[in-house]
């Protein structure tokens, strides 16, 4: 049994234990506490450092224990993330607690929205910020479906209201990418910008003209569409002065430089007015515009008399005004300066009272009217060379188009067939015009609605005939007989289809969709006009009476206006901005109680698609939209006959 003693050191020995924990413990927790404060204080100084240098003073940083809390009014929702990814990189994302504020937007102005699409051999690629609205995928999706290539998307998002005008002006510039294979388009809601490489000439023309055609109303429309050079084949200049005052008859140049050069060159020769000289390819020589500006400065010394160039032959004819000194001096100084690679053939007409007129009135004369007829009169050398140039005048202008009342007299000028042939060959270039072939001279008149109609006839002469030949040419360019500047506004595509019904409309079987014979010619001259308005969104609507129940009605006026685009497909038209709506009898422009209201209730409409006064999915009509109505017959009416083919 153990003693008092052993029992009294026992005891002690086990308190001076517990003490020993204690104090342990108290110092360990004391440690903690300390070095929890340590990591706090390092945290908040941390973050607070990183923040200040990404200029995001406005944020309040505090610790609860390891948690570091951000507090404060951040001004949008980017400054409120951005600040919360510059403290998670500094300290563990999960210790970071988000208290901020954004502020209140309803005053801050929006950022400025703009939409970069970019279209190359590689692909498409969309940069830009653009409202978090916005349905981007479908853009996308759009885009990549219609040009079949990849679309890379760059772009950025805030979630502010779009713009007014955003969503049209981008759809519109997404359209214009359909037509643009090489391009880049910059949108913003109030402009967009076109830069872009097209094919040829024509094609820059004609894209121009429709993008000008379907712009939204209130968008700029910026547009640097550039277009290959024309290769210019021989490479030709015709420069003039006569009674008429000095003019060109066709110019090429081979750079804008040279360009220029050449046109000042006419200018102090006396020509006036617009000047234009075609820039293109295929230039003889670099010295090109040094030979020409100098062949037109020995012209204006001359005062009268024509020069042509056709590549480095230069062939320069002195009216019959210049006297023989002066011709032999100007010549001569023109000779030692031209380059080398040229050759001048210089000729001076003899006066009028020097010439043994013994030709008498020997010419032929063709003349090619309004309606693309054309009569041949003149002379000709013998049989064989009459059915060369009618064979010739009805493959250039058609078989059917051609009087030949030429005669034949055996005396001809040598080589007078080739001149008739390329002087019909040169009038091919006009509308319509006269073509006027002496043993002298050829003259070339008329009226075309290609601005290079004068060059390309005398590249044609010059080319069959050399550039020794006498031409006068008088080609007036009438912008009315443009093919590309005549194409009718969305407004005047509807109102000629007006027109087109007023005369005779489209008819249906009663109680079907099948468009009845009679319709026929209606629908062709309406698909002829379709062809100029290839671009213009319209919708061909479908409506009924009230008889019968509203289900079949609607279904019966859907069939109606596919049946009508159906019809032009089978015309060739492209009927991709066609679209067929039916309305059933949801619609009605007359009461349905008599027989007259009720025929008048039945019709087609064609009503024009734009984006200003394009109607809602309900159907809403805008006031004031240009519309074409065309009834459709019930069982009792009396059909219009057709009319005959002028």
């Amino acid at each position: 049994m153990p003693s008092a003693a052993t029992s009294t050191g026992t005891m002690r020995r086990t308190l001076l234990t517990g003490i020993a924990l204690a104090v342990g413990l108290i110092f360990s927790i004391g440690t903690s506490v300390w070095s929890v404060g340590v990591l706090e204080t390092r945290s908040v100084a941390a973050v607070e450092n990183a923040l200040e240098r990404n200029g995001l003073t406005w944020v309040h940083v505090d610790a609860d224990g390891l948690q570091v809390q951000l507090s404060g009014t951040a001004p949008n929702e980017a400054a409120r993330f951005r600040a919360l990814s510059v403290a998670a990189g500094v300290i563990d994302s999960d210790r970071v607690v988000d208290l901020i504020d954004v502020q209140d937007r309803s005053g801050v102005v929006a950022p400025e929205f703009s939409l970069e699409i970019l279209r190359n051999s590689d692909g498409i690629s969309l940069i830009g910020l653009v409202p978090e609205s916005f349905d981007q995928e479908r853009l996308v999706s759009e885009l990549s479906a219609a040009a079949k290539e990849d679309v890379v998307d760059l772009v950025e998002t805030a979630d502010y209201p779009p713009p007014e005008g955003w969503e049209k002006a981008v759809a519109f510039g997404a359209e214009a990418l359909k037509k643009l294979p090489r391009s880049k388009i910059s949108i913003t809601a109030q402009e967009m910008t076109v830069t872009a490489i097209s094919d040829s000439a024509a094609e820059k023309a004609r894209i121009e003209a429709e993008l000008a055609r379907r712009k939204p109303a209130g968008l700029r429309l910026v547009m640097d569409i550039s277009a290959p050079r024309p290769v210019i084949a021989p490479f030709t200049l015709r420069f003039v002065m006569d009674d008429k005052g000095a003019r060109f008859d066709a110019c090429a140049a081979d750079s804008e430089s040279a360009r220029d050069r050449i046109l000042a060159a006419a200018s102090q020769a006396g020509a006036e007015g617009k000047l234009t000289c075609t820039i293109g390819l295929g230039v003889p020589t670099p010295e090109w515009a040094d030979a020409v500006s100098m062949a037109i400065r020995a012209l204006a010394r001359l005062g009268s008399g024509s020069v042509t160039f056709s590549d480095t032959d230069v062939a320069l004819i002195a009216g019959e005004t210049v006297s023989q000194d002066d011709f032999d001096r100007v010549v001569g100084e023109l000779e030692s300066n031209l380059p080398e690679v040229f050759s001048l053939e210089a000729t001076l007409t003899p006066r009028a009272e020097e010439q043994a007129s013994t030709e008498g009135p020997r010419e032929f004369v063709a003349v090619l009217d309004e309606d693309g007829r054309i009569e041949l009169r003149g002379r000709v050398a013998d049989d064989l060379a009459r059915e060369a140039v009618e064979s010739f005048a009805r493959a250039e202008f058609g078989s059917d188009a051609v009087l030949m009342a030429a005669r034949l007299d055996p005396e001809m000028p040598r080589g007078w067939t080739v001149r008739v042939l390329a002087a019909l060959d040169a009038l091919g270039e006009v509308d319509h015009g006269t073509a006027r072939i002496l043993p002298d001279r050829i003259e070339i008149a008329g009226v075309s609605g290609s601005q290079n109609a004068s060059d390309e006839a005398a590249r044609i002469l010059t080319q069959r005939l050399g550039e020794g030949q006498k031409l006068t040419l008088d080609i007036r360019y009438d912008e009315s007989l443009d093919p590309l500047k005549a194409l009718p506004t969305p407004e005047e595509c509807v109102a000629r289809i007006n027109a087109i019904m007023a005369e005779s409309k489209i008819t249906f079987e009663p109680g079907s969709a099948q468009i009845t014979p009679e319709a026929g010619r209606t629908l062709d001259r309406i698909a002829e006009q379709l062809r100029s308005c290839a671009d213009v969104r319209m919708e061909v609507g479908g409506h009924t009476d009230s008889q019968g129940r509203e289900e079949m009605n609607q279904q019966l006026s859907q069939r109606r206006a596919e049946a009508v685009i159906a019809a032009l497909l089978d015309r060739r038209v492209l009927t991709s901005n066609l679209t067929a709506v039916g309305y059933g009898e949801a619609q009605p422009i007359a009461p349905n109680d008599t027989e007259e209201g009720r025929e008048a209730n039945r019709r087609i409409e064609f009503r024009l698609l734009d984006t200003d006064i394009a109607s809602d999915e309900t159907g809403d009509k805008a006031a004031g939209e240009p519309r074409v109505a065309v009834k459709t017959p019930g069982p009792d009416t009396v059909r219009p006959k057709p009319r005959p083919n002028r």
